[in-house]
């Protein structure tokens, strides 16, 4: 088993709106960064457990957590020229990009903000969100890193 986080802007798809898809699934699609995509790829197993994470907001940081609900799939996404995330290099004979299905598992118990997360770089050591920089929209996280990210939810802020 793996572990992810996955980051959204919350404007454009929020927890909310995979708490209140059908079937609290939806395919997540859209990723045009080649080490993202592998992870979704090469690396992401159906039941693989995903920290949701909200991007380019206010104040970003871990709302919910989700899983890995289909194994990596093309991403049609990339062939519609109506669509947002379309992409004019992609050939449908040799497709370049993949999507894969995620599941709303429930929202975190209190919101753990990427100041907070920063706060406890000791602990979070290699930690790829906390690097600067960094722009992955699928990154992998470490068991040692989601457990303790996970007990950070029982902290009162």
């Amino acid at each position: 088993m793996n572990y992810w986080l996955i980051k959204s802007e919350p404007d454009a798809f929020s927890i909310d709106d995979l708490q209140h898809a059908p079937g609290k699934k939806t395919h997540w699609d859209g990723v045009r960064n080649y080490q993202a995509r592998n992870y979704m790829r090469d690396s992401m197993s159906v039941g693989d457990p995903v920290f949701f994470y909200h991007s380019n907001c206010a104040t970003p940081g871990i709302v919910g957590i989700a899983e890995v609900a289909s194994c990596a799939y093309i991403d049609h996404t990339a062939f519609d020229p109506n669509d947002h995330h379309f992409d004019a290099g992609s050939d449908p004979a040799k497709p370049r990009w993949q999507m894969v299905d995620i599941r709303f598992k429930r929202k975190t118990r209190r919101f753990i903000s990427l100041s907070e997360l920063r706060e406890h770089a000791h602990q979070l050591d290699g930690f790829a969100l906390i690097r600067r920089g960094n722009r992955l929209s699928v990154m992998p996280v470490s068991k040692q890193h989601w457990d303790f990210i996970l007990a950070l939810e029982q902290n009162k802020t």
